[in-house]
């Protein structure tokens, strides 16, 4: 090789190590400044997830509770018919407690019986089998 290839070989080699010298420095901060600019994008992109999954539970638990209402309204009226029913009708009364013990051991069954001032006959001699 001639002097003058070698010199320029040796130029150029010079000026790519000053290139490399002067531009990594600048391509790391860019690097870290893009690095940044990601995690932030992820740290909205989890906050945003979050938020959705909160307010889906909010609306949730607003519709559980709306029916949770109406199947205590449901119970109540239930309730009041079943009381209606019943207010002086006896007969039906005794017809479901007959019914009930009618397929159960009779000699099993306690039954209190309340005296005048509603204290009940306890069960001090109870024949045991």
């Amino acid at each position: 090789m001639s002097d003058k290839k070698l010199i320029a070989w040796i130029i150029a080699v010079a000026v790519c190590v000053a290139a490399v010298m002067f531009g990594l420095p600048k391509y790391n901060v860019y690097r870290q400044r893009l690095d940044g600019q990601a995690q932030l994008a992820h740290a909205q992109s989890s906050k945003e997830v979050a938020v959705a999954e909160a307010k889906a539970k909010m609306e949730s638990a607003e519709l559980l509770a709306q029916a949770e209402v109406a199947r205590a309204k449901g119970v109540a009226q239930a309730n009041q018919i079943i009381g209606e029913s019943l207010k002086q009708n006896e007969s039906y009364l005794r017809y479901l407690w007959i019914t009930e013990v009618a397929g159960k051991d009779i000699d099993k069954i306690v039954v209190y019986i309340p005296t005048e001032a509603n204290i009940p006959i306890l069960e001090a001699g109870r024949i045991t089998k």
